[in-house]
């Protein structure tokens, strides 16, 4: 009877305890979603941010132009806002300088014939050149059964010396599509003037002249760009650090559609210049950073990439553990809502680490789905990554099929603000483990020392 009575009780016990382990199971599970779901960004602080960086007043935050000025204003008085310290500057500016080259005077004559000048192009931008049949200049020639293409590359980018090619007439439409995919002007960082490239002349003619002449000079616009950026030193590793980072340019004025010509960027890319404040803020109201945080927007990504170059000139890149660079997160990715996908995803574990610090929630990372654009290279963590960081973008953009890039339709009204708010959430919480130095992602290859 004993045993009678107390069978019950220990099933009453089991099923009890079955239960309070379920819900204690049930409860942590729900806290675990709560933390990974915790908002990290106010929507009316994100929407004023992005209003502001993608408004007409900032006239698209061309990188050559007086307007990227007060863009750099704006986000370095977010900056010093949130507490950040310089990086550089005490303006939270870096500022580097670069020179723009054109043509002053191109002038090519062949045996008497003053050509026009769809029937040359020089490649590279003397100070001052005049070549004739007496020049001690190498002579080339491209023949019409060659591959125009293949080379062009190999007399341009190959060899020390100047250079005078003559190009059959069978290659004359593609001498043009070249012509104006260099376009009339280079851009060249100021510390590099002094490492002035060889010229390399294609002219259109069908055998060698017995006569000509070359003149050509160029004109020098001296142009200062900076990025902005600001830190958080790490508590216990400062000597380690994890970059954010954005480009805040865009492409300025262009032609107009109807009666707008002010290209905004508002996805490219003043969404991600958003979350990379948005980030910054966020750290700096943890305070528990062990490794130093830097908070960068770039200028110069549209034209060359030259922000983040310059950049990388001033860091030691063994020190960066990992980059994050936020580029265009507006709208839904192909993957859908909380989603996100990562340029060079296999290039090293980063991925992997930030997707297991959001296990349970509804977010998700994925491999970039592009891999025919080579978007790993395209963006502002190419620079590092060439050096072997751990240097990724993180972005939404179905870019096969945005009608909206580089147009006057990349305004606010076409993006999703719960989009941009889900995508900072998911890389706060995903970076956890690398912020606090729990974490260390493996080695890009790297392209160069």
């Amino acid at each position: 009877m004993m045993i009678t009575f107390l069978l019950p009780i220990f099933t009453f016990m089991t099923i009890t305890s079955y239960r309070l382990k379920n819900v204690s199971l049930c409860l942590g599970f729900l806290f675990s979603s709560l933390t990974l779901s915790a908002q990290v960004a106010e929507t009316a602080d994100l929407e004023r941010i992005l209003n502001t960086l993608a408004s007409d007043d900032m006239r698209g935050r061309h990188s050559l132009t007086p307007d990227i000025a007060k863009a750099a204003d704006f986000i370095s008085d977010e900056f010093q806002s949130i507490g950040l310290k310089p990086y550089a500057e005490s303006n939270y500016r870096q500022t580097f300088k670069l020179n723009k080259i054109s043509p002053a005077k191109q002038e090519v004559i062949v045996n008497g014939k003053t050509l026009t000048n769809h029937d040359f192009l020089i490649f590279g931008r003397p100070e001052e050149l005049s070549w004739n049949q007496q020049s001690n200049v190498q002579i080339s020639a491209i023949e019409e059964e060659a591959d125009f293409s293949q080379a062009f590359r190999f007399h341009a980018l190959q060899g020390k010396e100047n250079e005078i090619i003559w190009v059959h007439p069978a290659h004359r439409d593609l001498l043009a599509r070249f012509r104006k995919m260099i376009g009339e002007e280079t851009l060249v960082p100021a510390s590099q003037e002094q490492n002035q490239a060889p010229t390399k002349i294609f002219i259109i003619q069908e055998t060698a002249p017995t006569a000509f002449e070359i003149q050509a000079s160029s004109r020098k616009e001296p142009f200062e760009l900076f990025n902005v950026a600001g830190m958080l030193p790490g508590k216990s590793k400062p000597e380690e650090y994890v970059i954010f980072s954005s480009h805040y340019d865009h492409i300025g004025i262009i032609d107009a559609v109807g009666q707008d010509s002010i290209a905004n960027g508002a996805d490219d890319d003043a969404s991600g210049t958003t979350a990379v404040i948005a980030l910054a803020k966020h750290f700096k109201e943890l305070d528990n950073n062990e490794r130093t945080l830097i908070f960068v927007a770039f200028t110069a990504e549209e034209i060359g990439m030259y922000g983040s170059k310059n950049f990388g000139t001033t860091i030691d890149p063994d020190k960066v553990v990992a980059m994050i660079n936020i580029e265009m997160i507006g709208k839904d990715s192909k993957f859908g809502p909380n989603s996100l996908y990562i340029t060079g995803y296999d290039a090293s574990n980063l991925g992997q680490l930030v997707q297991e610090k959001v296990k349970g929630s509804s977010f998700t990372f994925h491999p970039d789905p592009y891999p025919q654009q080579n978007l790993f290279y395209r963006s502002d963590n190419a620079t590092l990554a060439a050096l072997g960081v751990p240097a990724h973008t993180f972005s939404t953009s179905q870019i096969d099929k945005d009608e909206y890039y580089h147009t006057v339709k990349d305004e606010v009204s076409t993006l999703d603000i719960k989009n941009i708010q889900s995508s900072i959430e998911a890389i706060a919480h995903g970076v956890v483990g690398i912020v606090s130095g729990e974490q260390t992602p493996t080695r890009v290859e790297k392209l160069r020392d």
